[in-house]
């Protein structure tokens, strides 16, 4: 029976990963009080590249009060919480009516709203945990 364990990656690698997880906790956590700025992608793109490189930080990021839920739900199906879901659509309204009064250009509001849109939608089609 061949080894499926998976191997070790190099150092440089993982050093690469652990930067990558750090820069997307921080861009999360911008995101957090930034509308807008999404929180939720980096969270799990954190996660991932920390699974990878620092079991440390993948177990502080699964233990964290605010980002533990999230990325819970995540794993268990790609699951987004209603909450989650309000807020992201809050935040995109919120720069949708800011884009709206700034934009220098439509298509360039167009392109943006339309973007927006996509993400959305994609997210209310995600299911939600047990219980919303």
């Amino acid at each position: 029976m061949p080894d499926t364990a998976p191997r070790p990656l190099p150092a440089v690698l993982r050093l690469l990963l652990a930067a990558l997880a750090m820069l997307c906790i921080a861009l999360g956590v911008v995101g957090v009080f930034v509308p807008g700025m999404p929180t939720t992608v980096f969270i799990i793109a954190a996660a991932w590249a920390a699974a990878r490189s620092s079991p440390r930080l993948h177990g502080w990021l699964l233990g964290h009060r605010l980002f533990g839920p999230l990325l819970h739900h995540w794993q268990n199906g790609g699951r987004m919480s209603r909450r989650a879901k309000w807020s992201a659509t809050a935040a995109m309204a919120v720069c949708a009516l800011i884009l709206l009064a700034t934009a220098q250009r439509a298509w360039t509001a167009s392109l943006a709203l339309a973007c927006m849109d996509g993400v959305l939608a994609w997210l209310w089609c995600r299911p939600e945990p047990d219980g919303g």
